[in-house]
């Protein structure tokens, strides 16, 4: 019997090594992982440069705890806000800290302006924003709520791009409004940039703070640093995480001055969360993502992707219902079970990820190549052709 809590239901693989878009289990067999540890990998496996600054850094100095001045943590902050829309940042260890971090800044944000009451988030269904108790309170799925009530109140749910529901659950305790531009674990459900410029507008309509949860959708995911950077809508605050650090735990809360001012000394914290070596790594994903025309490679590849699975939707229309999503974010909506698909695919040696709607998630490192998406298009359509004979082999038993 394993030692292991028994959490996740693994498959029956075990990675030893990657290089770039592959890897290679300890029986040496290789995978093309379109999965980058759930948008995690997001310079692919080894990657020279964020390798060689890890190494370095952990040859000076792995931690010191925020109780000193860490450079590496300024520097990073300061290239994230020079990108983005935010004059403060915190940094953190993951993705479900940086979104209790948002919503501690955004309730904190209402108590010191004498308006303590309003501490209510709106959030949307099939969102999902951490295991915390108050994010899996935010995400309100019953899969993730059952058996850890009480459930933590603040939170108020309504349909994913119902503006009326939305604007009916503002009330006088409402201080903000909590979405994913694009839904990762609910399906790659995309809001809308419509959506989300009519939250922008109700939000500033009635006093409350727009926050973004772009943990997933961030650091390039869809070919611009942030997801709301393809649109005119700027977030009061942002979670981000997984691509950040390139596999070395690394989240961030960004903020504009006037959403954070009231998180002063003491009022929030974390151990190891900015230490040197997660700012090493920070930084060197930086490096790689806002080098010149690396996002617009992000972008060119991401069409060709997407025009091989509209070809291969053509084809298997017993098995792809939808293709979905922006940029390297792309949800398969599936008509037979997605178990079928993502079994079908690691038969094939190609890596993908379940969400719910019955979505396969196809998370590739942004680094890949256009030779890899065309083998890994041609190892998904033979899945998808195994799924139909086995589909077929059902019907007529």
């Amino acid at each position: 019997m394993s030692a292991l809590l028994p959490t996740y239901a693994r498959a029956e693989l075990a990675f030893e090594r990657g290089e770039g878009a592959s890897l290679y289990t300890t029986t040496g067999e290789r995978y093309l992982d379109f999965g980058a540890g759930v948008a995690v990998t997001a310079l692919g496996h080894s990657h020279p440069h964020l390798v060689a600054a890890i190494q370095e850094q952990a040859g000076k100095l792995l931690h010191t705890s925020n109780l000193y001045q860490i450079p590496g943590q300024q520097r990073l902050a300061e290239r994230l806000c020079a990108a983005s829309f935010a004059e403060k940042v915190f940094f953190c260890n993951s993705g479900a800290e940086a979104m209790e971090g948002a919503i501690k800044m955004a309730r904190r944000y209402h108590s010191h302006n004498d308006a303590p009451d309003r501490y209510r988030i709106i959030t949307f269904e099939g969102a999902f924003h951490g295991r915390t108790l108050a994010t899996i309170a935010a995400g309100n799925q019953p899969k993730h709520v059952a058996g850890f009530g009480p459930k933590v109140d603040g939170f108020d749910q309504v349909p994913l791009g119902d503006l009326a529901a939305t604007r009916a659950a503002i009330g006088p305790q409402t201080g903000a409004i909590l979405i994913e531009p694009i839904q990762g674990e609910g399906g790659v459900r995309h809001a809308g940039w419509p959506f989300l410029r009519a939250l922008r507008d109700l939000a500033d309509e009635h006093g409350l703070l727009l926050i973004l949860d772009e943990v997933q959708t961030g650091m390039g995911r869809t070919g611009r640093l942030f997801a709301h950077q393809w649109t005119d809508v700027t977030p009061d605050i942002l979670a981000a995480a997984k691509g950040l650090g390139g596999g070395f735990p690394v989240g961030a809360v960004l903020a504009t001055d006037e959403a954070a001012e009231g998180m002063t000394v003491g009022s929030h914290g974390t151990t190891f969360g900015g230490n040197p070596m997660a700012m090493a790594a920070g930084n060197a994903v930086l490096d790689v993502l806002l080098a010149d025309g690396f996002l617009d490679e992000v972008q060119k590849k991401a069409l060709l992707l997407k025009q091989k699975l509209a070809e291969i939707h053509d084809m298997h229309g017993d098995v792809i219902e939808e293709v979905r999503g922006e940029g390297l974010m792309i949800g398969l909506k599936c008509k037979p079970p997605s178990d079928l698909l993502i079994g079908a695919m690691l038969q094939e040696h190609l890596l993908g990820i379940g969400a719910a709607d019955n979505v396969v998630r196809l998370l590739p490192p942004l680094t890949i190549s256009e030779a890899e998406i065309v083998e890994a298009c041609q190892k998904f359509s033979a899945a998808c052709t195994r799924v139909s004979g086995q589909l077929k082999n059902e019907d007529s038993a």
